[in-house]
Parts: structure tokens; C-alpha cells; sequence
């Protein structure tokens, strides 16, 4: 059952003793919990950013579904544009330049993932393409992987692994789901890809890309506490979801929305390896991308998933939600909402790993994306700081360490080692000794072995059956 959803926000206005073309500015503030929050405008004037991210040159880069890549400074909003792509209709609608990540050997080589749909609404094309650095503009494409664009649905959010694999979320193009449930099609799905563009020798099947399944509109990713791995998707009309990613795992769509809790779901999931999300919300709130917080900056924040929220068609839900996790990070404890004040679609969200501030992208207040567009930072300006210091610098990491302003290589990711475990994690480096293995006969469904009162409360007429 989901938490009942909080509020804790209390906005102020400081004025602060300084001039500037020659009237006095103020600034607003937040306060959460005893910290404060500063607000100011990092960049306005993007047309419709989507995917904003936090470089290891320690800039700012953003997508634009306009079609753009713009790299920004933090400490003084200066910024370039340093990629142009003619993207499908302009951008104007839910296609064009999407995903982006960072490749995670970035000072040997500086290469950029980028997501783009090109062509027309119902015939296009959605491109995975890398890029190089040159230190001023990313040239070099190099296309990993197609796959049909549409008019709506396509993802796609990127996330590079611990085992220097990539992620790529995809959507179903508006087709009800049937390629959802298709093994040979890439939409509806969770993808896993080599760096190199190639499929990765221990994908759940051979050959084939494909991670996870059954997804609808996948438009988030964050890695958590031990290498697990967040995603949030969209929903039809109800239940949009918070998932725990597991490979080979079917998430339901277009049988299944939300939790298991119809007959016919029930009968499906049990049948099918279902994994239901850790998380939903009714009437759909329009789930979008999110960060993994750890940070001391904002220890009220620490341990949760920094989600934003568009707010979906009637943009009445719009906001920043903080998803406060349990220690193992496999539940939601709470979910606070902040920042509804803007009325603005919040589209994704990034953190200065040094300083903890927050960046979040705004994309105006309808539908599929409007002005104003700006990227607001959140920052707590009484945190300093830590000299530097070697460390774990991966935030879902059992030895993360916040105040490591350099990674010395000791990552822990603790999980499951054995591949035939509904809960493998392929780059899990230390095993944590919960491996979760199928049960032997589907009204098991706790995998005890035996089907008991326990199971009958999920599936009835089940009862007294033995599992052999």
C-alpha cells in the first residue's frame, strides 16, 4: 500500500544586501526539515529541456526535445550549444532529442550517448548514437542501435551501469502494448547495451538486447543503495508506477497495471514473472526522470529518490516528489511533494555531487511542453564542502562516500551473484546472500515450496497442494 503522501515545504524571501543593475534583488528560500534551500535560475530561454545531467567536467549538459545539447557553467549560467540534430516534428510534440548519458571513462575517452527520433509520427525512426568530445562541440556520430519511433511513447531515458553497460528505456509507440509483450521487438522495453553498440554476452537471452519487458512509457532511471536499479513509467489512465528494475522480469503491460490485484492480474502475474512496482499513483501524475539522493547537503533528503513530476494532461499534479526509501532501498516509506508553487511540468532533475544542489528542468505549464522553460537550482549554501578526499563516489554504492570529491576504485555493490535469481545484478561485486529464485509450481507464490494459508490469501483454491 502506498504511504500517505506529505508536505513539508515553507517558502520564504530573503533579501539580500547586494546590488545589481541598480535595484536590490531578493531570493527565495525553502526550508526542509532545519535546512535551507536557496532558489536561483540557472538558465532560462532552452526550448523544452529534457534530460538534464551533471558532467564529469563538472558542467552542466541538457537535451532539448527541440532538437539540442547545451553545455552550461553552474557558478555563472554561461552556456554553448554544442549539438544540433533535426529531430521529428520539431520536437513540438512528445518525440525528439531524449536520453543522454556520460561514458563513465571520461578522461581517456570523452563520448556522449544521446537518444533522438527523426522521420514522421507514425513511421520514424528512434536513434541511440554516441558522440565525441572535442572541447567544443560533440561530433563523430556513431549510431549503436535503431529502433520505430512513433507519435508518442518512445522512452528514453539512459543510464550507464557500474559494469560500464548502458541502459536504455523504450516505449510501445502507442501500439496498446503488443510490443511490449513481444520478444522480438526493442519497444516496451528495458534495453542493455555494451558501449560499443554490441549485445552483452550474460543479457538474459542470448543475443538479444532486451533486459526487462512489458514496459508501457519507461521515462526515468536511477541506480540506489547496493546497484539496484529505479525506474518510473507512465500509465494509461491510472497506476503510474515506481519500479525496481530485475532482468528478464515481465512488468505487466499492457495485462497488468499497477500491483497484481484483479483476478485476471492475479492469474497473469503468477503465470507470467511479473514484478510488480514498489509504488503507483491514481489518476496518473505523469512520472518522469529522477536522481538517487545521498548527499549531506540535504540530510533530510538522504536515502530517497528525487522524482519529478509533469503533472500529467490537465497539468494539475505538477512537483518535485521526494520518495523517502526503507535502509535496503526495496520499499517507499513517504513521499513529500515540493515546489508545486511553480504550475510548472517538471521534466528531470540533477545533482552537484560536491556541493548537493539541485537542478531541476521546468517545461511550462501544459502539455506536451511550454514557456517559460528554465532550469532552477536548489542549494543549501551554509553546507561546505569537504577538502578533497579519495573514495567511493558512487552514490548506490554499500561504501558511498558523499564527502569523496575523487573515486579511488572500492565500490561495493552488493546483490545477488547468481544468474538463475529472480534478483541477479549483473555488476554486483559482493554477494548479499538474499537471492530471490522462482517458485516451483505458480500458486507458490512466496517460494517457500509449499503452497500455504500464506499463498491462498493471493490465490484461491490453491490450498493443500504441495509443491514437488
Amino acid at each position: 500500500m502506498n504511504a500517505i503522501i506529505t508536505s513539508s515545504l515553507r517558502i520564504t524571501c530573503l533579501t539580500i544586501g547586494v546590488f545589481a543593475m541598480g535595484f536590490l534583488q531578493a531570493q527565495t528560500t525553502y526550508q526542509i526539515g532545519s535546512t535551507t534551500l536557496t532558489e536561483s535560475t540557472l538558465i532560462s530561454g532552452i526550448d523544452l529541456p529534457w534530460e538534464v545531467l551533471w558532467g564529469p567536467d563538472d558542467y552542466v549538459w541538457v537535451t532539448s526535445r527541440k532538437g539540442t545539447v547545451t553545455r552550461i557553467d553552474p557558478e555563472t549560467g554561461a552556456s554553448s550549444v554544442i549539438l544540433t540534430k533535426a529531430v521529428m516534428n520539431g520536437g513540438t510534440g512528445e518525440p525528439g532529442m531524449l536520453g543522454m548519458a556520460m561514458h563513465p571513462d571520461w578522461n581517456n575517452t570523452p563520448r556522449v550517448f544521446i537518444v533522438y527520433c527523426s522521420g514522421s509520427s507514425w513511421s520514424g525512426t528512434e536513434y541511440l548514437s554516441s558522440f565525441d568530445w572535442n572541447g567544443t562541440s560533440l561530433i563523430n556520430e556513431q549510431v549503436l542501435l535503431t529502433l520505430p519511433a512513433g507519435g508518442i511513447h518512445n522512452g528514453s531515458r539512459l543510464l550507464v551501469l557500474p559494469d560500464n553497460t548502458l541502459l536504455m528505456t523504450t516505449g510501445d509507440t502507442g501500439d496498446g502494448g503488443s510490443s511490449s509483450q513481444n520478444p522480438n521487438s526493442l519497444n516496451g522495453k528495458v534495453l542493455r547495451i555494451n558501449l560499443d553498440g554490441s549485445v552483452p554476452s550474460d543479457n538474459p537471452t542470448p543475443g538479444s538486447y532486451v533486459y526487462s519487458f512489458g514496459h508501457r512509457n519507461p521515462q526515468g532511471l536511477c541506480t540506489g543503495q547496493g546497484g539496484l536499479v529505479y525506474s518510473s513509467e507512465h500509465g494509461q489512465s491510472t497506476n503510474d508506477e515506481l519500479n525496481i528494475l530485475q532482468p528478464n522480469r515481465n512488468f505487466g503491460w499492457p495485462n497488468v497495471e499497477g500491483m497484481c490485484n484483479t483476478s485476471s492480474e492475479n492469474t497473469y502475474c503468477n503465470s507470467n514473472n511479473v514484478a510488480e512496482p514498489i509504488f503507483t499513483w491514481t489518476p496518473c501524475v505523469a512520472v518522469n526522470g529522477m536522481e538517487y539522493y545521498n548527499h549531506p547537503a540535504i540530510p533530510e533528503w538522504q536515502n530517497s529518490i528525487l522524482l519529478s513530476v509533469l503533472g500529467g494532461l490537465g497539468a494539475q499534479y505538477e512537483r518535485l516528489s521526494v520518495m523517502h526509501l526503507n535502509a535496503n532501498g526495496t520499499a517507499v516509506l513517504s513521499e513529500d511533494q515540493y515546489f508545486s508553487n511553480f504550475n510548472q511540468r517538471v521534466r528531470d532533475v540533477c545533482v552537484n555531487p560536491v556541493t548537493g544542489a539541485v537542478y531541476m528542468a521546468l517545461n511550462g505549464g501544459s502539455y506536451p511542453g511550454s514557456g517559460p522553460n528554465e532550469i532552477k537550482e536548489f542549494r543549501n549554501l551554509a553546507y561546505v564542502p569537504p577538502v578533497a578526499v579519495a573514495g567511493c563516489t558512487y552514490p548506490g554504492a554499500t561504501n558511498y562516500d558523499a564527502a569523496a570529491t575523487s573515486d579511488d576504485g572500492t565500490c561495493i555493490f552488493s546483490g545477488c551473484l547468481d544468474s538463475t535469481a529472480l534478483n541477479y545484478i549483473a555488476w554486483a561485486n559482493t554477494d548479499s546472500g538474499n537471492c530471490v529464485y522462482p517458485p516451483i509450481c505458480t500458486e507458490d507464490v512466496n517460494s517457500d515450496g509449499a503452497v500455504t494459508v500464506a499463498d491462498l490469501l493471493l490465490i484461491l483454491g490453491a490450498f493443500g497442494q504441495l509443491c514437488i
